[in-house]
């Protein structure tokens, strides 16, 4: 590699405000969690494209079996015209003089995001590829995340539970519906083909979690499936598998304090089980602990779609005290 290769990040959203630009721009198409990687044949089969893969499709966090982020869709640069250029995500690999890495917004269709990655040679642009790694995965993602909640509100559900039981509200698709109804929990369900997709909430006193960490929230967690989540057999209720260890951070849902946790769910006493993830919110007003969790049952199925989904969902969640 040349020593003097200037590592530049650029991100350039750039935007068109005007009605009369936006008609110019078609809408972008694919499926969600699709990315298209442009470059010629031969690097995409070699190392330049394994970079691309070993550091772009890494795997999806808190699944039973190993997915992608990103199902990847190599283009050739001869292809990359019309409607070729209409995707959602696209890294473009250019051979060029000028050393140079750019991410560009609604480009050649809207919404879009184009990583252009430029160099005299694969291995500079490979370089661009691992430094800006983390930004490229993450601006994807938002972008997806989006697009995703964007479909969801073509066909919102008229259901009101959420908020007449605990004053917060969820962007969730009629699709899905109220499965269970008890005391200071609410159970939301949609069926799939092989099994279902799952939204609960429940309540917490601020002292429940007044010391957050990953052994309470398994705790409470363990408690609540006793007490709501049966099993298909008797005396059996969910539980949080003990041989798979979650991940669990801090972080913040509907600007608030919240701890995020990924992981398994098993049916003790019964053969289910599944990913999950759970957000713990406290209410900056009350104090008290606001959960909202999704999980799936899909047997012998990818699940990273519907748990983009279900995350998706979880994300649109907002306060509506005093509406």
């Amino acid at each position: 590699m040349k020593k003097t290769l200037f590592f530049l990040t650029v991100l350039l959203l750039f935007s068109c405000e005007t009605k009369k630009q936006k008609a110019f721009v078609p809408d972008s198409s694919g499926n969600i969690n699709h990315l298209t990687v442009v470059m010629k044949k031969s690097s995409w089969n070699g190392s330049l494209g394994e970079t691309v893969r070993n550091e772009i499709a890494t795997v999806y966090e808190g699944l039973p079996l190993d997915e992608p982020r990103f199902t990847i869709r190599h283009l050739v640069p001869e292809a990359f015209t019309g409607f070729g250029r209409h995707g959602r995500n696209i890294i473009w690999f250019r051979k060029d003089s000028l050393n140079n890495f750019q991410l560009i917004q609604n480009q050649f269709a809207r919404p879009q995001i184009l990583a252009i990655a430029q160099g005299e040679d694969e291995e500079v642009m490979a370089e661009y590829i691992r430094q800006n790694a983390s930004l490229l995965i993450e601006t994807f993602q938002e972008n997806e995340r989006k697009e995703k909640v964007r479909r969801i509100k073509k066909s919102l559900t008229k259901d009101k539970d959420l908020q007449q039981k605990f004053n917060v509200e969820l962007s969730y698709p009629s699709a899905y519906s109220t499965a269970k109804d008890s005391l200071n929990f609410l159970w939301i369900e949609k069926p799939i083909q092989k099994g279902s997709m799952n939204l609960i909430a429940y309540s917490l006193p601020q002292k429940a979690f007044d010391k957050p960490s990953l052994k309470r929230v398994i705790e409470i967690r363990d408690s609540v499936g006793k007490d709501h989540i049966p099993g298909r057999l008797p005396n059996s209720h969910m539980i949080t598998e003990a041989a798979y260890l979650p991940y669990f951070y801090k972080t913040t849902l509907a600007g608030q304090k919240a701890f995020l946790t990924k992981g398994m769910w098993e049916v003790k006493k019964d053969f289910m089980a599944g990913p999950f993830i759970n957000y713990m919110v406290q209410d900056s007003v009350t104090k008290n602990w606001i959960v909202v969790e999704g999980f799936a049952f899909a047997p012998s199925v990818s699940k990273r779609d519907y748990m983009f989904e279900l995350n998706s969902i979880l994300s649109t969640l907002k306060f509506t005290r005093g509406e």
